[in-house]
């Protein structure tokens, strides 16, 4: 209890520190008991003492984001560029700006810190959470690597080109009976899915009418996912989508989420990370999934998909 009360007072000094300085001594100190954590052997001071120095660098990033777009910050020495003593050259005006050093980082932690700054702030909290969850210690090369990614592989970075393996669209088949309608999918993608009609991101589903049994893995950056989840809603309410089975993340957080979870009548949350796939590159997936079933076949889904991982009926 003890060290679960100093992890969340170190959460808040993060989030109301005013300083650099402040930010950088509790950054310091968990980069210490990491270390110590580490050496005794104690996995729940590691991954405490990690994500703390992670929240920690993330904060460093913001303020000196923050810095550079209200006063600036000298990348260089302070006064560089000063004419050679004796020179008659008029001398210019001193740059009195903080540079890297005055606020205590180095040009490497700045990098860094501002790279997981960067990560939007849901998928920065949904690896922390899945890395405590799992007992890791989350490193800073991890989140380098999401911040590269753009979060995750296909959620905020843009790249929204991934296909779902063929035992769950077969699945979805055999819950529904067959697949009228894919308003996200690909000629690659049509190949497995097999659907009467789909749309490509040129042909936009969004403002296509998605009839019958619809199967649905929709882009997952930030803003189209929400108006997919939307649209879905709409859909069904409507009578145009009879039944659906929709790949998501495992969310359950969010506000489209929450749209999804209020037309669905079971959910399934497989045992570990869907693998999708592409012809020309590889997924790695960061966090877990949950597929969704809109319809009236639901002891069907439960049957099907149990073999998955967890299934259960939605109570509103």
């Amino acid at each position: 209890m003890t060290e679960l009360v100093k992890y969340e007072a170190a959460k808040v000094a993060i989030a109301e520190a005013k300083s650099v300085d402040e930010v950088k001594k509790i950054h310091d100190v968990a980069a210490a008991m990491k270390a110590y954590a580490k050496q005794a052997n104690d996995r729940q001071m590691e991954v405490d003492a990690s994500e703390i120095r992670i929240r920690a660098e993330r904060r460093l990033g913001e303020m000196i984001r923050t810095q550079k777009e209200t006063v600036g910050l000298n990348q260089g020495r302070a006064g560089a560029g000063r004419p050679s003593l004796g020179s008659t050259i008029e001398e210019p005006p001193k740059d009195t700006r903080p540079t890297l050093a005055d606020v205590g980082i180095d040009k490497k932690l700045s990098s860094r810190a501002q790279s997981i700054a960067a990560i939007p702030e849901d998928e920065f909290e949904e690896t922390l959470a899945e890395h405590r969850e799992e007992q890791q210690a989350v490193t800073a090369k991890t989140m380098e690597t999401l911040a590269r990614k753009g979060a995750h592989v296909m959620h905020n970075s843009g790249d929204n080109e991934w296909y779902t393996p063929k035992p769950y669209i077969e699945a979805a088949r055999a819950v529904m009976g067959g697949i009228d309608t894919d308003p996200a999918s690909h000629e690659e993608a049509n190949k497995i899915v097999n659907a009467g009609e789909y749309f490509t991101v040129e042909d936009d589903g969004l403002i296509q009418e998605w009839c019958g049994r619809v199967w649905l893995n929709p882009p997952y950056e930030g803003k189209l996912i929400v108006q997919f989840m939307d649209k879905l809603a709409e859909s069904v309410k409507s009578g145009a989508t009879t039944e659906a089975t929709v790949l998501v993340n495992n969310a359950t957080e969010t506000r489209w989420f929450a749209c999804l979870a209020s037309v669905s009548a079971c959910l399934c949350f497989p045992t570990g990370r869907i693998k999708f796939w592409h012809p020309r590159k590889e997924s790695v997936p960061l966090q877990g999934q949950c597929i969704a079933y809109i319809g009236e076949n639901t002891e069907e889904f439960m049957r099907e998909f149990a073999k998955f991982g967890i299934v259960t009926t939605v109570h509103r």
